[in-house]
């Protein structure tokens, strides 16, 4: 099966692509989608929803994890996430991928067994899981692989 990650942010998103079967896991890609600063709002969620379908026409996932939205602080932030998250969900409805949400407690339990896990040790698990060298990087697009790992233990 083929899984899509989403770390939906609105000046970044991360995505990744993990492909499981019944012995392994193989991380094929992962990255960010980055808009640009200068651009009006409009075009910088176009530009989310234009990369995102590039992505999925050329990976083709079965299904999708993407983090559950939480605010803490800033609205603001929060607001325009929002609006990302949403063209994000379009383009998955317009390529048929399954959506799955996982808040950030639920995939750090999934993990590691600790709902309130750090950074490190997120990213220390999914080097374990995948057998990876290093830490995939930015954050953004680790946070993405770490959602793709935890929808992949839950359908198992």
């Amino acid at each position: 099966m083929r899984i899509i990650g989403l770390d939906p942010g609105f000046a970044t998103t991360g995505f990744a692509i993990l492909d499981v079967n019944k012995t392994c896991k193989k991380l094929i890609s992962y990255g960010t989608i980055k808009t640009s600063k200068t651009a009006d709002f409009p075009a910088r969620l176009k530009e989310i929803f234009d990369d995102l379908n590039v992505i999925l026409l050329k990976y083709k996932p079965e299904t999708c994890s993407i983090e559950q939205l939480f605010f803490s602080k800033n609205i603001t932030t929060g607001i325009n996430v929002s609006h990302a998250r949403g063209v994000i969900l379009m383009a998955l409805y317009n390529n048929k991928v399954p959506i799955h949400e996982i808040t950030p407690s639920a995939m750090k339990k999934n993990l590691t067994g600790d709902g309130k896990a750090d950074k490190r040790a997120i990213q220390k698990m999914v080097m374990m899981e995948l057998r990876l060298k290093t830490i995939p990087k930015p954050d953004d697009a680790a946070d993405a692989v770490s959602l793709a790992l935890c929808l992949a233990s839950t359908l198992r």
